[in-house]
């Protein structure tokens, strides 16, 4: 167990660094195969009409006069044991993980991902409770009474989840629950200061984050469970007069839950790196609309630390699968 563990984690890590290198020539190295020079490239972070001692400067200061892969080592490097920056006036320190500083504010990337992560970890934590609870329950009645009134009600809220898109169903829900009846807030307070109302501005984007995703698994769990209720060992498990709820639960639940497992890490993964369209739309100062903020602005750093930071989250949360594919199976540890 323990030496696939250490295999799936380094794995885990090559996985990161080429992320991380496809990531950077992205952003750097494809503008300059596409013919945009450094001087180019550094303009768009100067006001107009700038002199070429300034486009210079910033050039100098961004490190765009450097070869790509000499501004690869130094961001990896800075990641691991930290970075000196020149800002202009004056040079500072950052501390490990370095991400990098802002083109446009010149602050450092990593404290503002650190400052927004517990806002995205709360709407990604809250949401998924509910659209795996809910999307479970509904999947395992619509199985076990196929073609009834529940099983077409579960199926029809499932099937409008999944195409009603969330600037729709979040900007509806702000109208009648914020507006009209204005019973939830939209001014996010931290879990510590107050957790009532920390809960109280995020049941909305909790709930239209949930009817997305609990789409998805209901009708997972759904067809999961048609086919194991039909497998001879849940026939085999009634003739020995287990209970109906042992056989459900124990049997034909769990024998359905393996590929739930595996799309509910990697969704977590993914929101955890930001859920872009649900804090855009309740205005939460997540991870999420920090990389919305970053696109706009065309500034690179913050765009490739909310990338990294994602890959991060999704390549831990397959590492994890892993990890509980493994515990469940021992046939997997082989692999």
């Amino acid at each position: 167990m323990i030496s696939y563990i250490l295999r799936r984690t380094f794995a885990a890590v090559i996985l990161l660094l080429v992320v991380s290198a496809v990531t950077f020539a992205i952003f750097f190295l494809l503008p300059r195969l596409a013919g945009q020079t450094a001087d180019q490239m550094a303009q768009q972070y100067i006001g107009k009409s700038p002199s070429k001692a300034d486009i210079a400067a910033v050039k100098h200061n961004l490190g765009l006069d450097q070869a790509v892969y000499v501004q690869y080592w130094h961001f990896i490097k800075g990641i691991v044991v930290g970075a000196n920056y020149d800002l202009g006036p004056t040079t500072v320190h950052c501390d490990t993980p370095c991400f990098g500083y802002s083109f446009k504010t010149h602050q450092a990337v990593w404290p503002e991902l650190t400052s927004r992560l517990p806002i995205t970890l709360s709407l990604a934590a809250g949401a998924a409770v509910l659209w795996l609870v809910s999307g479970v329950v509904a999947g395992v009645i619509s199985a076990l009474k196929p073609r009834s009134i529940f099983d077409r009600t579960f199926m029809g809220i499932a099937l409008a989840g999944v195409s009603l898109p969330m600037f729709f169903t979040g900007n509806l829900a702000l109208l009648l629950f914020h507006f009209t009846w204005p019973l939830f807030g939209d001014d996010y307070v931290p879990l510590t200061e107050n957790p009532s109302q920390w809960a109280n501005t995020l049941f909305l984007p909790w709930c239209s984050l949930a009817l997305l995703y609990s789409a998805i698994y209901a009708r997972l769990t759904r067809s999961g469970m048609l086919e194991t209720m039909n497998e001879d060992f849940i026939r085999t498990a009634r003739a020995k007069g287990l209970g109906e709820r042992t056989v459900v639960v124990r049997h034909g639940l769990r024998a359905a839950l393996t590929p739930i497992i595996t799309v509910f890490g990697m969704d977590i993964g993914l929101l955890l790196g930001g859920a872009v369209i649900t804090e855009s739309v309740f205005s939460l100062p997540g991870i999420g609309q920090y990389a919305v903020q970053g696109i706009t602005d065309n500034d690179l750093p913050k765009i490739l630390g909310v990338t990294l930071l994602a890959a991060f989250f999704v390549v831990i949360a397959n590492l994890l699968v892993d990890v509980l594919y493994a515990a469940a199976d021992p046939r997997v540890r082989l692999s």
